[in-house]
């Protein structure tokens, strides 16, 4: 048996890990696109106009994800708020777990959907946001149900919302420059000039490098994104039972999603990640490989189980 707290610690380091080294792969993929792409357009091989251009698309984008990512999320989600009558349980549990946390009552919302899922969003514990599906409301007693939502509070106390938003921003900055590069570099356009010629090999070795990184580097930062989801998911758990100290009431909840195969019509690839279990269940493949499982925005139900129950 470990101790919660122990878990908690094991977690946060190996995400800090995995996030600190998707930061520096995106430092050192944006230094090698952009500069391909300054020497394909006649630049010098050291000019950072690129990394620039990528970093101000980027802050705008982050700014607009960090501000009003809990409108957006919610409003693709088709979500409306929670009426105290009508969700007694859900709105009652979330209150008074919330105190146990020591954070602010989060908003309420609901989706109208029978398949039973919840997700956790907003930019920090003062502006955020729990939703859940009246499928989930309907299906779990009382004790399940706050083994999920301390899940989700979790997310929120922990930061993984912000944290999340911010690296999916990053991600799709990435993917932008690199998609410039392949299409000026496939349609032409390239400008020859006598700083060219300077750079000899060296500019030759950075364009083709930057080609390898514009094909290659979106792919593993989308890898590295799923691994953080997966490892924020484990750290969640183990806080839902630091909260509410009941680790069975969480792995119920998770066996009784886990059996229903209802995908959410709600969701789509923007918010997957946000939601307790993956959403597409009903088009969703067991990962048989290792390989396979890298494609996942969520651990294996069993294996949270499997960690729930060294904490029981």
């Amino acid at each position: 048996m470990q101790n919660i707290y122990e878990v908690q610690a094991a977690n946060r380091w190996k995400s800090i890990v995995v996030v600190a080294g998707f930061f520096i792969f995106i430092s050192l993929s944006l230094y090698v696109i952009s500069h391909a792409m300054g020497i394909y357009l006649g630049y010098s091989p050291g000019g950072l106009g690129s990394v620039g251009i990528a970093l101000i698309i980027s802050g705008m984008l982050s700014f607009t994800s960090y501000w009003w990512s809990d409108k957006i999320v919610l409003s693709l989600s088709g979500a409306r708020k929670a009426n105290r009558k009508e969700h007694f349980h859900f709105y009652t549990a979330t209150e008074n777990l919330a105190i146990a946390a020591g954070m602010p009552m989060p908003a309420l919302y609901v989706i109208d959907d029978t398949a039973p899922n919840a997700f956790a969003t907003g930019r920090d514990p003062e502006h955020a946001a729990v939703c859940a599906t009246t499928g989930l409301i309907q299906m779990l007693n009382r004790t399940e149900l706050e083994g999920v939502i301390a899940h989700e509070l979790t997310h929120i106390k922990n930061y993984d919302t912000r944290l999340m938003s911010v690296v999916s921003i990053m991600v799709g900055s990435l993917a932008l420059l690199a998609d410039w590069l392949l299409r000026i570099t496939w349609w032409g356009g390239g400008r020859k000039s006598d700083d060219d010629n300077k750079g000899g090999q060296l500019g030759a070795i950075i364009l083709v490098l930057g080609i390898i990184f514009a094909i290659l580097s979106p792919i593993i930062a989308q890898l590295i994104q799923l691994a953080i989801s997966r490892r924020r998911e484990f750290s969640a758990d183990a806080g839902a039972v630091a909260i509410t100290r009941q680790p069975s009431g969480l792995m119920s909840a998770l066996k009784k999603i886990a059996v229903d195969r209802e995908p959410l019509e709600a969701a789509n690839k923007a918010t997957a990640h946000l939601y307790i279990v993956n959403p597409f269940k009903g088009n969703d493949k067991r990962a048989v490989t290792w390989f396979a499982g890298l494609f996942n925005t969520h651990p294996p139900v069993e294996q949270r189980i499997k960690a729930l129950e060294k904490m029981a």
